[in-house]
């Protein structure tokens, strides 16, 4: 179905067709159309932070950034949903165009700048969908800081994000890691990230006490590290006990697309073009973390193959995007088949 329709999407500009695609999700959403159109994957659970997520395939952040769409995005069948990045107070985000295709290369370019309605909104949505007050559902909520905060007082936009999500969450990811933000990369360095993980690991632990539930804490990282600052950041997340890793953001180089018109445009690229720089970094990090810490995997995932080599590389969970944009939905369930089956013919006893 989407194959029909993708050169109808594709026909407006990316933007708009982002819009016209959520509304059209909705509407089918609530017409009761969806299982007409799409295959739900089957049930893969598995246990990773302490929760348990019927299947591996979850969506990333920046696709539902104000939470008003999580019922119809979860009734695709995503075993996990990551809505935002939501900041403290609502910002319009860069001037627009601020999203571009490179179809061509299945990638994508945006500079979007954590555009979104603030923590009340998201807060609000969040209250009104079923799937987020459902018991057995997993709902990350990816949480960043305001563009005219300093970055010296970042740590204060990250603590009322947690503060406010923390009851609405079974996990928040931290987000430092756009390229969008100015001087948000910053935080990544072993100083200030240690400062930052400190304080949100100790304000973790109070809201825990006070809500009777722990929440577990993800943080996204940028591709574009080397591989002394992935050391640096692993040994950061066990000191810290942090729960999680998302790997990882957009790219902000442009290797592999150097030969299309729009790779000049500012922002970060994803899509296909995303994949071996993500997959090389969630493979690094295995190493370093030693199964101490679970990786989501995100970045370039375009088919049931490449959501394996993310797993095979050391991720317990992916994420997708930009392959929705490129392949529709039914690239969910073909990645939870595909980790699900290799999961199986790897690790089962095989009798006989």
């Amino acid at each position: 179905m989407y194959s029909l329709l993708r050169p109808l999407f594709f026909s407006l500009a990316p933007e708009t067709a982002h819009h016209v695609t959520l509304s059209t999700l909705q509407a089918a959403y609530q017409l009761g159309l969806l299982p007409l159109l799409h295959k739900r994957p089957k049930n893969y659970p598995r246990t990773v932070m302490g929760l348990i997520f019927s299947n591996p395939v979850g969506l990333a952040a920046g696709l539902d950034k104000n939470g008003k769409y999580i019922d119809a995005l979860a009734a695709l069948g995503f075993g996990f949903i990551e809505i935002g990045s939501v900041t403290p107070r609502a910002q319009p985000g860069n001037p627009q165009p601020r999203m571009f295709r490179l179809t061509p290369a299945q990638a994508i370019i945006n500079r979007m700048g954590f555009n979104n309605q603030g923590l009340d909104a998201l807060i609000r949505n969040v209250q009104h969908s079923r799937f987020a007050t459902s018991p057995s559902a997993v709902l990350g909520i990816n949480i960043g800081k305001n563009f005219d905060t300093p970055i010296e007082n970042a740590i204060n936009d990250y603590m009322l994000g947690l503060r406010a999500v923390y009851a609405h969450a079974s996990y928040v990811a931290i987000n430092i890691s756009s390229p969008n933000t100015l001087d948000l990369r910053q935080l990544q360095g072993s100083s200030q990230l240690h400062y930052l993980l400190k304080q949100l690991k100790s304000e973790q632990q109070k809201l825990a006490d006070q809500h009777g539930k722990y929440v577990p804490l993800a943080l996204k990282i940028a591709p574009d590290l080397d591989s002394e600052q992935i050391i640096e950041i692993a040994a950061l997340l066990m000191r810290h006990h942090i729960d999680g890793v998302i790997a990882t953001n957009t790219t902000v180089s442009r290797t592999g697309v150097e030969h299309l018109p729009l790779y000049t445009e500012a922002g970060g690229l994803s899509g296909a073009p995303l994949r071996e720089k993500s997959t090389a970094v969630i493979r690094q990090l295995a190493t370093a973390l030693q199964g101490a810490i679970p990786i989501i995997g995100v970045g370039g995932i375009m088919s049931g193959e490449d959501a394996v080599e993310k797993i095979d590389a050391g991720a317990s969970l992916v994420q997708l995007y930009s392959g929705l944009v490129y392949r529709g939905t039914e690239l969910i369930t073909e990645c939870a088949d595909a980790i699900a089956a290799i999961k199986i013919s790897r690790y089962t006893p095989q009798l006989g």
